[in-house]
């Protein structure tokens, strides 16, 4: 009977995730999980993510969306092999966050490209003033890590407080739990 009141307790806990964010004055944290997902393997990490901490959803929709022939890096002259190569491109994005004030931690979710963020994470980071926020990369890739994403998001916005990033690839509730125990701290 201990043995099952101790999991049941341990589950229940879990099924908390950390959704508790206050700061230093008690005050509750809001967070933001946003995201961008080409083929929908970042949107399932994100949506997980936004369960797990409690936080709010928002998809990065690129104005003209991407088809499987703009995503073709094996071609040259594909939209994302173009963008990826131009540093100053910053794909239009379809919709806003109406309420990024509100924020005081922003995870941001992309997928792995050419070994850094796509383009279109500039267009969202240069949309909105982050000053004041705690902003997490996160991301998922076929196999490169978040280096040169990290190194290169610090290097263009070197206001913003980054908090170091993970690569989450086929992250369980678990390993998301335990990634952002940090937030009930």
């Amino acid at each position: 009977m201990k043995r099952f009141l101790f999991i049941t307790l341990a589950l229940f806990t879990l099924s908390l995730g950390v959704s508790a964010q206050t700061n230093e004055g008690g005050k509750k944290m809001k967070t933001l999980v946003a995201y961008f997902s080409a083929t929908g393997t970042t949107e399932k990490v994100a949506k997980d993510l936004a369960d797990v901490i409690k936080g709010d959803l928002f998809k990065i929709e690129p104005a003209k969306p991407y088809t499987t022939a703009d995503l073709n890096w094996n071609d040259k002259e594909s939209r994302s092999t173009v963008e990826m190569a131009d540093k100053s491109s910053r794909p239009a994005i379809a919709n806003k966050v109406q309420n990024m004030a509100d924020y005081d931690i922003v995870f941001i979710g992309f997928p792995i490209w050419w070994y850094t963020n796509p383009t279109i994470i500039n267009t969202f980071m240069e949309s909105y003033d982050f000053t004041g926020k705690t902003v997490v990369p996160f991301a998922t890739s076929g196999g490169s890590n978040t280096k040169k994403a990290e190194a290169d998001m610090k290097k263009l916005y070197p206001n913003v407080h980054f908090r170091q990033g993970k690569l989450l690839n086929d992250a369980d509730r678990n390993t998301l739990i335990n990634w952002t125990s940090w937030l009930n701290k």
